[in-house]
């Protein structure tokens, strides 16, 4: 992850950082401040289901940076758009960065419009393929499909990006303080209706 962020122009005191767990003693170890989290899982039918519950809890906030996700095995990518694109303001980039020139190009675009965008930006499709070839979204030999979705603190409010829906999940309040512990609370969720289910995974984008 780290050589994807510098390969886009992101600058190295922003980083990603593992998630050894989701309970207080194992997040206090992740870096502060922390600006997003990216949670790793397998789809399953019970997460299907639980999609379609949360369809009428979208929230359109012109404040939040949101794009589908329409290209294959590219949901890597859009989580790493969703937690950058809604931390902007508190990362540096490089001058020439493709991604903050993506995002800029994109700042007043619907969310339909960014992924069709998405689909025609040579430098950024590059960084895709370099994470879907480690094996990022695509199915394991049991045939099950595994997706990126991503947390951020957009002015005070914890939000949830999944490409797949339809627009970002608000889930109230939050600060810089308790970001990664509201995060990780909204994690375990997903951990708990999966139940007996292990392959989950989570990193965390940090001031380093």
């Amino acid at each position: 992850m780290f050589q994807l962020m510098k390969s886009l122009g992101v600058d190295e005191c922003c980083r990603f950082v593992d998630v050894v767990g989701l309970e207080g003693d194992q997040l206090s170890a992740v870096p502060k401040p922390c600006f997003a989290l990216m949670l790793l899982f397998p789809l399953t039918q019970q997460h299907e289901s639980f999609r379609q519950q949360q369809a009428d809890k979208v929230a359109a906030d012109a404040d939040v940076y949101f794009l589908k996700q329409t290209a294959v095995n590219s949901c890597g990518t859009i989580a790493l758009l969703h937690a950058v694109g809604n931390s902007k303001s508190k990362m540096t980039f490089a001058s020439d960065s493709v991604l903050k020139k993506f995002l800029d190009e994109t700042a007043n675009m619907s969310p339909d419009d960014r992924a069709k965008h998405l689909e025609n930006y040579k430098a950024i499709l590059e960084a895709h393929n370099d994470v879907a070839a480690q094996g990022q979204c695509r199915p394991e030999e049991d045939k099950v499909n595994f997706h990126f979705i991503a947390f951020a603190n957009v002015n005070g409010e914890l939000y949830e990006f999944d490409g797949k829906m339809d627009g970002p999940v608000k889930h109230g309040a939050t600060n810089d303080g308790s970001f990664i512990m509201d995060a990780a609370r909204m994690c375990r969720g997903f951990m708990e209706r999966e139940q007996g289910e292990l392959r989950f995974s989570a990193v965390a984008l940090c001031h380093s």
